[in-house]
């Protein structure tokens, strides 16, 4: 599997548009072209069991899951509806990418 060019980047905001966590807004903290998926702030929360370790305690620790990049939109920074992205070329030659429904620049 070819790794793809994400048009979504680590720390933009995204809404969940399908699963369990359908409709839920979060930051994206890391993204995983090779496999087309990226890691949600609070969104795909699974449960680990860790051992006891002499180097920490063990425990039940909640954590995030990866999300296929099909699964999560870009969030409008105007409107914060859902909404695709889009790239534009700005008069001093820089590309930049945009909200395809409001037109605003992403961050």
């Amino acid at each position: 599997m070819t790794a793809q060019k994400l048009k979504i980047k680590k720390g933009d905001q995204v809404i969940v548009l399908t699963g369990k966590d359908k409709g839920s807004k979060g930051e994206v903290l890391k993204t995983m072209p090779s496999e087309s998926r990226v890691l949600v702030q609070g969104i795909n929360m699974m449960t680990k069991h860790n051992k006891q370790t002499q180097a920490g305690a063990g425990g039940i620790e909640k954590k995030e899951a990866s999300i296929h990049i099909s699964n999560v939109a870009l969030a409008d920074p105007k409107s914060g509806s859902a909404t695709r992205v889009g790239y534009k070329t700005l008069k001093d030659g820089k590309k930049v990418r945009i909200a395809r429904k409001s037109g605003e620049t992403v961050a």
